[in-house]
Protein backbone atom coordinates (compact mmCIF):
# COMPACT_ATOMS: atom_id res chain seq x y z
CA UNK A 1 0.00 0.00 0.00
CA UNK A 2 1.35 3.43 -0.96
CA UNK A 3 2.13 5.96 1.77
CA UNK A 4 -0.74 8.21 0.70
CA UNK A 5 -3.20 5.32 0.84
CA UNK A 6 -2.00 4.32 4.31
CA UNK A 7 -2.46 7.86 5.57
CA UNK A 8 -5.93 8.05 4.06
CA UNK A 9 -6.85 4.72 5.66
CA UNK A 10 -5.55 5.86 9.04
CA UNK A 11 -7.54 9.09 8.79
CA UNK A 12 -10.70 7.14 7.96
CA UNK A 13 -10.18 4.79 10.90
CA UNK A 14 -9.57 7.75 13.21
CA UNK A 15 -12.67 9.50 11.89
CA UNK A 16 -14.83 6.42 12.44
CA UNK A 17 -13.42 5.96 15.94
CA UNK A 18 -14.24 9.54 16.87
CA UNK A 19 -17.77 9.15 15.49
CA UNK A 20 -18.23 5.98 17.55
CA UNK A 21 -16.89 7.76 20.66
CA UNK A 22 -19.35 10.59 20.09
CA UNK A 23 -22.24 8.14 19.79
CA UNK A 24 -21.16 6.32 22.95
CA UNK A 25 -21.28 9.54 24.98
CA UNK A 26 -24.57 10.52 23.33
CA UNK A 27 -26.07 7.19 24.42
CA UNK A 28 -24.99 7.93 27.99
CA UNK A 29 -26.75 11.29 27.80
CA UNK A 30 -29.80 9.63 26.27
CA UNK A 31 -30.02 7.12 29.12
CA UNK A 32 -29.55 9.81 31.75
CA UNK A 33 -32.06 12.36 30.54
CA UNK A 34 -33.62 11.50 27.20
CA UNK A 35 -32.95 12.80 23.71
CA UNK A 36 -33.52 16.42 24.70
CA UNK A 37 -30.36 16.33 26.85
CA UNK A 38 -28.02 15.34 24.03
CA UNK A 39 -25.61 18.19 23.36
CA UNK A 40 -22.68 18.24 20.95
CA UNK A 41 -20.91 20.83 23.07
CA UNK A 42 -21.27 18.69 26.20
CA UNK A 43 -20.03 15.66 24.27
CA UNK A 44 -17.03 17.63 23.01
CA UNK A 45 -16.19 18.68 26.55
CA UNK A 46 -16.38 15.10 27.81
CA UNK A 47 -14.16 13.89 24.97
CA UNK A 48 -11.68 16.68 25.59
CA UNK A 49 -12.03 18.42 22.24
CA UNK A 50 -13.42 21.78 21.20
CA UNK A 51 -17.02 22.17 20.11
CA UNK A 52 -16.10 23.37 16.61
CA UNK A 53 -13.77 20.38 16.18
CA UNK A 54 -16.63 17.99 16.80
CA UNK A 55 -18.65 19.52 13.99
CA UNK A 56 -16.14 18.03 11.56
CA UNK A 57 -17.61 14.63 12.45
CA UNK A 58 -21.28 15.52 12.83
CA UNK A 59 -22.70 18.52 11.02
CA UNK A 60 -25.32 19.08 13.71
CA UNK A 61 -27.22 17.46 16.56
CA UNK A 62 -29.94 16.13 14.26
CA UNK A 63 -27.41 14.20 12.20
CA UNK A 64 -26.13 12.55 15.37
CA UNK A 65 -29.66 11.71 16.54
CA UNK A 66 -30.51 10.19 13.17
CA UNK A 67 -27.40 8.00 13.45
CA UNK A 68 -28.58 6.85 16.87
CA UNK A 69 -31.99 5.98 15.41
CA UNK A 70 -30.40 3.89 12.64
CA UNK A 71 -28.12 2.11 15.12
CA UNK A 72 -31.09 1.35 17.38
CA UNK A 73 -33.06 -0.15 14.50
CA UNK A 74 -30.07 -2.34 13.64
CA UNK A 75 -29.58 -3.43 17.25
CA UNK A 76 -33.26 -4.33 17.64
CA UNK A 77 -33.16 -6.23 14.35
CA UNK A 78 -30.10 -8.15 15.55
CA UNK A 79 -31.87 -9.05 18.81
CA UNK A 80 -34.79 -10.43 16.78
CA UNK A 81 -32.40 -12.28 14.49
CA UNK A 82 -30.73 -13.93 17.49
CA UNK A 83 -34.12 -15.01 18.77
CA UNK A 84 -34.97 -16.41 15.34
CA UNK A 85 -31.69 -18.34 15.22
CA UNK A 86 -32.19 -19.60 18.76
CA UNK A 87 -35.61 -20.98 17.88
CA UNK A 88 -34.55 -22.60 14.60
CA UNK A 89 -35.19 -26.06 16.05
CA UNK A 90 -38.85 -25.21 16.72
CA UNK A 91 -41.10 -26.46 13.94
CA UNK A 92 -44.21 -24.37 14.51
CA UNK A 93 -43.90 -20.80 13.17
CA UNK A 94 -46.35 -19.41 15.72
CA UNK A 95 -44.14 -20.64 18.55
CA UNK A 96 -41.10 -19.03 16.94
CA UNK A 97 -43.10 -15.82 16.63
CA UNK A 98 -43.61 -15.87 20.39
CA UNK A 99 -39.87 -16.14 20.93
CA UNK A 100 -39.32 -13.08 18.74
CA UNK A 101 -42.11 -11.19 20.48
CA UNK A 102 -40.50 -11.74 23.86
CA UNK A 103 -37.10 -10.72 22.44
CA UNK A 104 -38.71 -7.48 21.21
CA UNK A 105 -40.05 -6.66 24.66
CA UNK A 106 -36.80 -7.61 26.36
CA UNK A 107 -34.80 -5.27 24.10
CA UNK A 108 -37.26 -2.44 24.76
CA UNK A 109 -37.06 -2.95 28.52
CA UNK A 110 -33.26 -3.07 28.45
CA UNK A 111 -33.01 0.03 26.23
CA UNK A 112 -36.09 2.13 27.03
CA UNK A 113 -34.61 5.45 25.89
CA UNK A 114 -33.44 3.96 22.59
CA UNK A 115 -36.87 2.39 22.10
CA UNK A 116 -38.49 5.76 22.70
CA UNK A 117 -36.06 7.35 20.26
CA UNK A 118 -37.23 4.92 17.57
CA UNK A 119 -40.94 5.39 17.96
CA UNK A 120 -41.31 8.89 19.39
CA UNK A 121 -38.55 10.89 17.69
CA UNK A 122 -38.46 14.23 19.54
CA UNK A 123 -36.27 16.26 17.22
CA UNK A 124 -37.15 18.43 14.21
CA UNK A 125 -34.54 16.97 11.86
CA UNK A 126 -36.09 13.50 11.92
CA UNK A 127 -37.64 12.20 8.70
CA UNK A 128 -38.99 8.65 8.85
CA UNK A 129 -39.07 8.58 5.05
CA UNK A 130 -35.40 9.49 4.63
CA UNK A 131 -33.73 6.59 2.82
CA UNK A 132 -31.21 5.54 5.51
CA UNK A 133 -33.86 5.53 8.25
CA UNK A 134 -36.57 3.89 6.13
CA UNK A 135 -34.11 1.21 5.06
CA UNK A 136 -33.04 0.53 8.65
CA UNK A 137 -36.66 0.37 9.80
CA UNK A 138 -37.64 -2.04 7.03
CA UNK A 139 -34.99 -4.55 8.14
CA UNK A 140 -36.92 -5.15 11.39
CA UNK A 141 -39.32 -7.37 9.46
CA UNK A 142 -36.67 -9.64 7.99
CA UNK A 143 -36.05 -11.89 11.03
CA UNK A 144 -39.79 -12.12 11.65
CA UNK A 145 -40.75 -13.00 8.07
CA UNK A 146 -37.96 -15.57 8.11
CA UNK A 147 -39.74 -17.70 10.71
CA UNK A 148 -43.07 -17.76 8.86
CA UNK A 149 -44.03 -20.13 6.06
CA UNK A 150 -47.02 -18.59 4.35
CA UNK A 151 -47.69 -16.26 1.44
CA UNK A 152 -45.31 -13.29 1.67
CA UNK A 153 -47.98 -10.61 1.23
CA UNK A 154 -50.22 -12.24 3.83
CA UNK A 155 -47.30 -12.64 6.21
CA UNK A 156 -46.37 -8.96 5.95
CA UNK A 157 -49.91 -8.00 6.93
CA UNK A 158 -49.87 -10.51 9.77
CA UNK A 159 -46.52 -9.27 11.08
CA UNK A 160 -47.78 -5.68 11.07
CA UNK A 161 -50.78 -6.74 13.15
CA UNK A 162 -48.58 -8.63 15.62
CA UNK A 163 -46.13 -5.73 15.86
CA UNK A 164 -48.99 -3.28 16.49
CA UNK A 165 -50.11 -5.37 19.46
CA UNK A 166 -46.57 -5.72 20.81
CA UNK A 167 -45.76 -2.06 20.37
CA UNK A 168 -48.93 -0.91 22.08
CA UNK A 169 -48.40 -3.03 25.18
CA UNK A 170 -44.66 -2.35 25.42
CA UNK A 171 -45.11 1.40 25.00
CA UNK A 172 -47.75 1.54 27.72
CA UNK A 173 -45.56 -0.58 29.98
CA UNK A 174 -42.51 1.64 29.52
CA UNK A 175 -44.67 4.68 30.17
CA UNK A 176 -45.69 3.27 33.54
CA UNK A 177 -49.37 2.87 32.70
CA UNK A 178 -49.66 -0.70 33.92
CA UNK A 179 -47.89 0.02 37.19
CA UNK A 180 -50.36 2.80 37.91
CA UNK A 181 -53.27 0.46 37.15
CA UNK A 182 -51.76 -2.48 39.06
CA UNK A 183 -51.76 -4.64 35.94
CA UNK A 184 -49.32 -7.53 35.54
CA UNK A 185 -47.51 -6.55 32.34
CA UNK A 186 -45.80 -9.95 32.04
CA UNK A 187 -49.10 -11.83 32.11
CA UNK A 188 -50.83 -9.34 29.81
CA UNK A 189 -48.08 -9.46 27.19
CA UNK A 190 -47.77 -13.24 27.28
CA UNK A 191 -51.53 -13.69 26.93
CA UNK A 192 -51.81 -11.19 24.08
CA UNK A 193 -48.92 -12.72 22.15
CA UNK A 194 -50.35 -16.20 22.71
CA UNK A 195 -53.70 -15.07 21.33
CA UNK A 196 -52.41 -13.28 18.23
CA UNK A 197 -49.88 -15.96 17.27
CA UNK A 198 -52.46 -18.74 17.56
CA UNK A 199 -54.27 -17.01 14.71
CA UNK A 200 -51.36 -17.42 12.29
CA UNK A 201 -52.65 -20.53 10.52
CA UNK A 202 -56.23 -19.27 10.79
CA UNK A 203 -55.62 -15.82 9.36
CA UNK A 204 -58.01 -14.78 6.57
Amino acid sequence: MATGQRRSSMRERFREQVREDVKAVALEQLAEGGAQTISLNAIAKQLGVSGPALYRYYANRDELLNELVIDAYHDLRDALARAAAGSAHVRRPEQRMRELAHAYRQWAREHPHRYELLFRPPFPGYDAHAEPIAEAASTLMLPVLGVLDGNEDDDVQYVVRVWSRMHGIVSLELGGAYTAMHIDADALYTDEIQTITERYHRKP
